[in-house]
């Protein structure tokens, strides 16, 4: 006799009950700035893999740096600004 457990999770892996919740995506939202940051920061990481770094990717790297620092700073200030108002 065959077990089919390996059809069992293929079919119920995408069931309704693993969509993300309400608030699991207002927090991906709320986050997306962040994300988006640091993907910049990561393009200009990958850019200067392959060769010395140029000047002007060196002024990419910082310009990436500090945008995804911004976008940490600004989602740290928003959360502690929620919780003094929801507190």
């Amino acid at each position: 006799m065959e077990h089919i457990v390996t059809v069992q999770d293929a079919v119920t892996a995408f069931a309704d009950f693993m969509e993300p919740t309400d608030s699991e995506l207002d927090a991906i939202e709320t986050e997306m700035p962040v994300i988006l940051a640091d993907i910049e920061l990561i393009d200009a990481y990958i850019t200067t893999l392959d060769h010395v770094p140029s000047e002007l990717d060196a002024r990419r790297l910082r310009r990436a740096r500090r945008r995804a620092l911004a976008a940490r700073v600004e989602l740290t200030r928003r959360s502690a600004t929620a919780l003094e108002v929801g507190a």
